[in-house]
């Protein structure tokens, strides 16, 4: 038995990786073809998403699409931010693109924003007949849909967390550099950080743990290796966690 979606429900999911350089976020490349001469009449990106189906909730949703889009699946995902602009669908392709598809939609739809945050773009996309794949973050434009605001609202939202929530350390990989988080951390806030004292900031944190350990494998000095102990900051943290340097 066909499950039903909800004609004016859908889930977005912005899913950020880092690459130890810049933040990328996996898209879906989206094509039109003409079905009488087989020639692309279009084909743009779009985030991971769909609608909903009347038998689910929001979040077990986003974690099908996500599945179904990327193959990834056991991702953290959160909600972020609700988009429901009177013209997110009228763009001539969107338009094209939903009448080409069979599916009877609500001409009104509001979408739900997930994010996830994943410390490497090594993994494994399965496509799903879909042509999915990572794009570096800086200077994207022309999504589909309203995809761009979509992202844009995410980096806002993380922006905010990353000042006052550890959030960072989700990006990054279990052992890492101190410059490859103030890459991070200067990416996300879009700001510069004085390496002194961006080094001295980190220092006071307890929970960023030196390791003994250093780089292997790169053409320039090895620098040292640290870690992120989660169990130091719950033990540690004050009322407010606060990265201003």
């Amino acid at each position: 038995m066909d499950r039903k979606i909800v004609q004016n429900i859908s889930v977005d999911c912005v899913i950020l990786g880092f690459d130890s350089v810049e933040i990328n976020v996996l898209l879906v490349e989206r094509t039109l073809k003409n079905p009488d001469t087989d020639e692309t009449i279009f084909s743009d990106l779009t985030l991971a998403g769909y609608h909903i189906f009347e038998d689910e909730d929001l979040d077990s949703a986003a974690a099908r699409i996500v599945k179904d889009r990327t193959g990834l699946e056991n991702i953290s995902l959160k909600q972020f931010y609700s988009f429901g602009a009177l013209d997110r669908l009228l763009h001539p392709n969107d338009q094209s693109w939903i009448k080409a598809s069979n599916v009877i939609f609500s001409d009104r739809v509001v979408t739900i924003g997930y994010y996830s945050l994943l410390p490497s773009t090594n993994l494994e996309i399965m496509q799903n007949g879909n042509i999915v794949n990572w794009y570096p973050i800086n200077g994207l434009k022309g999504l589909a849909y309203d995809h761009d605001v979509i992202l844009q609202k995410a980096i806002e939202h993380l922006r905010h967390k990353f000042w006052h929530e550890p959030i960072g350390f989700e990006l990054l990989p279990n052992k890492f550099t101190i410059s490859q988080m103030q890459k991070l951390y200067e990416f996300i806030l879009g700001t510069r950080f004085d390496k002194r004292n961006f080094r001295k900031k980190i220092s006071q944190m307890s929970y960023v743990v030196p390791l003994k350990e250093k780089q292997k494998g790169v053409a320039h000095k090895p620098a040292q290796l640290f870690m992120f102990s989660k169990d130091i900051y719950d033990k540690t943290r004050k009322e407010r966690f606060d990265f201003f340097v």
